[in-house]
């Protein structure tokens, strides 16, 4: 049995990556959970699953969830929980789907103990690329992709010679608000912004959908992950979520990924990687799609993937900044403190006061993270807060 631990249990990736491994249990075991707030999921999780060891997010909730774990299960909590469910266990898979820069720790921590990662954390590559591919090569461990876009180029390049990339396409679907200008965006909720019309995720990342800032995260993680350059990384508008994304070759020939827009899918293949399982998922009929759409990636109406673009080209620590100042923007949107046209505004003005250092450690990526965090939020309480 393959043994896999999961940072982000209760999130959306965490419980669809459950469903997946409850469908083979003869195949998967899991050996570490870690959840956060919510204990009611995560204590049904425990008792269903039976790893050896669970987190949540606070000493109380901890406290707890101890009076109620199995013979066998330990309890942590906190930022050392964390550490431990990643690198603290026997298994071979750690799926590391928490939300924010918070799961880069943990990450690297995984890696240097020896174990393949299910990378569904957008913020590790974004923040930390260079740290993170390193690692990953010296201690000789798979970085798989998780998103669905960067699964659709990982399968595509199977058998191939990545040296013969021209360009590699990202999908996107345009979120929330994508059939509105920008004056229509004016005045939006936070309920408008959560009715994504593909995808079920969390509420950050519908935001970040939204914003399009999202896939300026992943066309980071894509430079990383597959070694090209930000030249070589293209974005198209496509609203039916069914070509998750392409690489075009040198000789122009095109090879795409196509299914449903169903996440278990590609959590699927990089719990099975190399080989491939009947997945709970429906098929896709082209015929009763009957067509799919395409239009070209305006960065005037998204501007945040422009800014995400301008971040991974001066690289160093602007990435890192990009992403921390987008987070503070969108809790802030989701808690009614700034309105949606905010968060870009938000992020530009934190990296034009950010001076990039070139090759950080991770104490400089953590320093500059923490610096853009109170830097937007100074942003917050002088421009948005009466």
């Amino acid at each position: 049995m393959k043994k896999i631990s999961i940072l982000g249990s209760t999130g959306s990736i965490g419980t669809q990556t459950l469903d997946v491994i409850s469908h083979y249990p003869d195949l998967y075991q899991v050996v570490g959970l870690a959840g956060g707030h919510n204990l009611d999921l995560i204590r049904e999780q425990m008792n269903r699953f039976r790893p050896a060891m669970v987190s949540v997010a606070t000493r109380e909730l901890a406290e707890q969830l101890r009076t109620e774990a199995p013979a066998g299960t330990h309890v942590y909590y906190g930022p050392e929980g964390l550490m431990e469910i990643a690198a603290g266990n026997d298994a071979e898979l750690v799926v590391t789907a928490i939300v924010g820069s918070q799961g880069l720790e943990p990450t690297l921590a995984a890696i240097e103990a020896g174990k393949h990662i299910g990378l569904a954390n957008k913020e590790t590559l974004v923040s930390a690329g260079h740290l993170v591919t390193e690692a990953a090569a010296r201690r000789r461990v798979t970085l798989r992709p998780v998103d669905s876009e960067h699964s659709a180029i990982f399968q595509c390049l199977n058998g191939e010679n990545a040296s013969r990339i021209h360009k590699i396409t990202l999908t996107a679907s345009g979120g929330s608000f994508r059939d509105r200008t920008r004056e229509e965006l004016v005045g939006v909720t936070v309920q408008d912004a959560l009715k994504h019309p593909n995808w079920s995720m969390g509420a950050k990342i519908t935001i970040d959908s939204a914003t399009m800032v999202n896939k300026g995260l992943e066309v980071i993680e894509a430079h990383w992950f597959f070694g090209l350059s930000y030249d070589q990384i293209e974005v198209l508008i496509h609203p039916e979520s069914i070509i998750h994304s392409f690489v075009e070759f040198v000789d122009f020939s095109i090879i795409a990924q196509l299914g449903l827009p169903d996440m278990r899918v590609p959590i699927q293949y990089a719990l099975t990687y190399p080989d491939r399982m009947s997945a709970p998922a429906e098929r896709l009929r082209l015929s009763e799609i009957g067509k799919l759409n395409f239009s070209e990636m305006s960065f005037e109406r998204f501007p945040g993937l422009a800014l995400a673009y301008e971040s991974g080209r001066k690289g160093g620590t602007m990435p890192t900044v990009f992403n921390a100042s987008n987070e503070v923007a969108v809790a802030r949107f989701l808690q009614g403190a700034v309105p949606f046209l905010a968060i870009e505004e938000i992020i530009a003005g934190v990296m034009a006061k950010h001076h990039t250092v070139a090759s950080p450690d991770l104490g400089t990526i953590l320093d500059s993270d923490a610096w853009a965090r109170a830097e937007a939020e100074r942003i917050v309480k002088e421009s948005f807060t009466k």
